[in-house]
Parts: C-alpha cells; sequence; structure tokens
C-alpha cells in the first residue's frame, strides 16, 4: 500500500477546514440552530459540539471530501437501521435538515450531518474492572447483532483498518522503529497468511461497527457500562468475529492479558455465543489488531506530525498488551480461553 491508494488517500487527506462562522452559518441555515459551537477531534473529519439556545447539544459532522459519498451514506443508512431493529442502543440518531435532507453536500466535496449528543464518560478515562469489560463485550455483540440482515453498495469498501486485510500491512512495517516490535508484527502477519486469512473465509460475515475502541464508547457515572456508542465511520462487511477482536484488543492488560481480554470476549459470548473456528481464532485475531495499530499509528505519525500525538493515543497500551500476549503460551492460552467460554454457555 501506497499514499496514491484509495485507503492511503483517505487516510491522509487533509481534514474539512470550516471556521467556526462558517460552520455556525451551516447550523443555522440548514437546521435552524444557533448556539455556542465548540471543535472535536476526529481522524478524518470535522466535527463541532453544537449547543443550541435551548440547552439541546448536537454533533455538527463535516465528513472529508476524500470519503466517498456512498460510503458516508452507508453510515447514514445503518444508524436508521439500528433505530429500527434495536431502539434502546445508545446510539447517535441522524437529524434532517430543514429541508428534509440527511446529508448535505458542502462545497469541496464535504457531506454535512447533524447527529444526536449522547452524554458519558469516555471509556478511556473510566477506571477499568471486570464488570466494565464485560459491558463492552455485550455492548459490542448487541451491536453487531443489531446490524444483522443490514445490506448497502458501499459495505464492501476498502478499509485498511479491517483485520482481513492485514496482509496489505506489510509494505509499511518499516514504519514501525522499534526492531523487536517489528518482528512480533511480521511473525502475526505470517501466521495470518497462512492460517488465519483462509480460516477467516468459512466464518460468518456481515456489516460491523469495526472500532469499538476506548474513544468511541461512553460509560456512566457508575463506570459497569457502556452508555454509548460513538462513531461509525470505519463500519465495513468483515468477518463478524473481527468485531469481537477489535473490541478486545484494547483491553488485554499488559499484567494479565489473557484474563482481562477475556472479560471482552465472554461478554460477546453471553449474547452472540462463539462459533467453534471463531473461538479458535480469537487470539490471533486480537493480536492482528495490535498490529494494525502498531503499524498505521507509526506511518502516519510520521506523514502527519502535526496530528502525531491522537494517531498514537492507543498505541503505548496497544503494544505493551501485545507484547504480553505474544509471550503467553499460544495453545495454552488458548486451551483456557476455551475453558473459560465452556463456564460461560449462555
Amino acid at each position: 500500500m501506497t499514499d496514491s491508494t484509495a485507503a492511503g488517500t483517505r487516510m491522509t487527506a487533509d481534514q474539512p477546514r470550516f471556521s467556526g462562522e462558517a460552520a455556525a452559518a451551516l447550523a443555522r441555515d440548514l437546521f435552524g440552530l444557533t448556539g455556542r459551537l465548540d471543535p472535536l477531534t476526529s481522524e478524518r473529519d470535522q466535527n463541532f459540539r453544537l449547543t443550541a439556545e435551548d440547552g439541546r447539544r448536537y454533533v455538527l459532522k463535516i465528513a472529508n471530501a476524500a470519503e466517498p459519498r456512498e460510503v458516508t451514506n452507508f453510515q447514514t443508512r445503518a444508524l436508521a437501521h439500528i433505530a429500527r431493529t434495536a431502539p434502546d442502543l445508545p446510539v447517535q440518531r441522524v437529524i434532517a435538515s430543514v429541508s428534509g435532507q440527511e446529508e448535505t453536500l458542502l462545497p469541496g466535496g464535504h457531506v454535512l450531518r447533524l447527529l444526536t449528543w449522547l452524554d458519558g464518560t469516555p471509556l478511556h478515562a473510566a477506571p477499568a474492572s471486570p464488570a466494565l469489560r464485560r459491558s463492552v463485550g455485550r455492548s459490542a455483540a448487541s451491536l453487531t447483532r443489531a446490524l444483522q440482515g443490514f445490506s448497502h453498495p458501499a459495505e464492501d469498501h476498502e478499509l485498511i483498518w479491517d483485520i482481513r486485510n492485514a496482509a496489505k500491512l506489510r509494505p509499511l512495517l518499516d514504519s514501525v522503529p522499534e526492531p523487536g516490535l517489528r518482528g512480533l508484527c511480521t511473525a502475526a502477519l505470517d501466521r495470518f497468511d497462512a492460517e488465519t486469512a483462509p480460516a477467516l473465509a468459512v466464518l460468518p460475515w456481515q456489516v460491523v461497527h469495526a472500532d469499538f475502541n476506548p474513544h468511541n464508547l461512553l460509560t456512566g457515572p457508575a463506570a459497569t457500562e457502556i452508555t454509548g456508542i460513538l462513531d461509525f465511520g470505519d463500519m465495513v462487511r468483515t468477518a463478524r468475529i473481527c468485531d469481537l477482536a477489535v473490541a478486545a484488543s484494547y483491553h488485554a492488560d499488559a499484567a494479565s492479558p489473557l484474563d482481562t481480554l477475556s472479560d471482552v470476549v465472554t461478554g460477546w459470548h453471553s449474547v452472540l455465543p462463539l462459533l467453534p473456528g471463531e473461538a479458535t481464532l480469537i487470539l490471533d485475531l486480537v493480536a492482528l489488531r495490535m498490529v494494525t495499530t502498531a503499524v498505521l499509528s507509526n506511518w502516519r505519525a510520521a506523514r502527519q506530525p502535526e496530528n502525531a500525538a491522537y494517531f498514537l493515543r492507543n498505541l503505548p497500551s496497544s503494544r505493551a498488551g501485545f507484547e504480553a500476549l505474544a509471550a503467553l503460551d499460544r495453545a495454552e492460552a488458548q486451551g483456557r480461553l476455551a475453558d473459560t467460554l465452556a463456564k460461560e454457555q449462555p
């Protein structure tokens, strides 16, 4: 993969750069809303929190022009699908403009949407606990279940973060500066080519969220349950089990990697029981998500140093978990996880 590929272009394209005044004018003219605008961080888009004069809050989201319009619509339609199939799931809703449009094309090819605001504490700022990790797994599985049967013409768009595309990371391995970490990444990709990729092909596939990371999840005051799910920008059709692997990969504590990520896995299993083939692959898929984080975080930080802190924010914990997981005896770890799942039959 090079910067000239479609996926590379989307990941490295400049974010929209609308001024606060311009964004306020869009909110007023398109949605009849006035109030305070505060910028929010985003990987590819430009987002504002809009606090209206009546106190209600929204997200004004300007999609990057490098993202195909059908991919933005893919996200819009998925949120509408979830509202019908699982209305109790804590996801955002898309609000139509005064003229009835859910998506508005802006100058430069950007697409504007207005989303409802979800309150809560970002998961990365909440104290970790087994109960909260299990809730992560249950929430991921509940969302995946809600998306069953959903289809869209853009569902097969290429996303380099999708674990099924792990082989495409090889040309970027030199972006990882530490030889030891780079060697672990190479070994994981070798196993992917030889064993994991063929096995994925025969498992259930569907549209999934694909980015259940702690910056996209909210929790309440008690910090025991997930109360909000954000950012459907990485949604894609892939092997269903990859969604669990993404979610679990952020919870492999270096001191006890198997036990902590097992909390997420068992939470998922209580909602969507793992098939034998899925259970066999989950640890390798978790490792591959960590490889993806290590490679792409370093690659993107080198190309956009002004955003390096944002790109690298998940890397330290991911690397520590990856190295700890790699140090385990693979067969023994898979056996322990299998025993845990057997005790958690739903």
